[in-house]
């Protein structure tokens, strides 16, 4: 079981005095996609559920930076661009497949999110894999910890509430909080299978409802 305390505290470390540029960064992609929606109304959208997966991937960067001591700049955030094909074949791999195993239940689905969860991570410090591979060793590195996700989440409850009092004032510092935490989890499960024993990863369609088994 993974210990959320030391985690929650890292994050804590590895934010402070960052949360203004993190503040910048998300006022960016939030104006972005704003912006296009309002200046097209019908396509906006389209465009933005395209351009996002590079943005998330930038942030994802951002952060895997943040646990190795680097400070966040603006222009980090555009990184992310340089996945922009796989960014984007990865979030239609992950909803498709969601919303798939949420067609059975809401639980399934829920859990099949979890699994799917360090897909982003993989793919940022491994850019030679494709989508599907990156997919896939999430699976394999969030088996057995879907369950710790889960109650890691959970436990972010009360900062959550905080930021629907505060009218999303508080979010400022519970976004960045919630992804650095979240982040540290997938380098505490990545150490702890990396090493141990050499994954081999083949290019193989993730199997799904009754067939799929972790």
């Amino acid at each position: 079981m993974i210990e959320r305390v030391p985690l929650k505290m890292a994050a804590k470390e590895q934010i402070r005095g960052n949360i203004g540029i993190l503040l910048v960064c998300y006022l960016i992609v939030l104006v972005f996609s704003l912006g296009i929606c309002l200046l097209m109304p019908i396509a906006g959208g389209l465009i933005v559920i395209i351009i996002y997966p590079s943005f998330y991937m930038g942030i994802t960067m951002i952060f895997l930076n943040l646990t190795e001591g680097v400070k966040p700049k603006v222009e980090d955030l555009f990184k992310g661009f340089n996945f922009f094909g796989k960014a984007l074949w990865l979030s239609i791999l992950i909803n498709v497949f969601v919303f798939l195993w949420l067609l059975l239940l809401i639980v399934p689905g829920i859990i099949k999110m979890l699994s799917y969860s360090m897909s982003y991570y993989i793919l940022a410090e491994n850019p030679e894999m494709s989508a599907l591979e990156a997919l896939n060793r999430s699976k394999e590195i969030m088996h057995g910890h879907k369950k710790d996700l889960f109650i890691l989440f959970w436990s972010f409850f009360w900062w959550f509430l905080l930021g629907s009092v505060t009218l999303g004032i508080a979010y400022i510092y519970v976004w960045p909080y919630l992804i650095a935490t979240v982040t540290n989890f997938y380098k505490a499960i990545k150490d702890g299978t990396d090493g141990a024993e050499e994954v081999i990863i083949k290019e193989r369609e993730p199997a799904f409802f009754p067939y799929e088994t972790s």
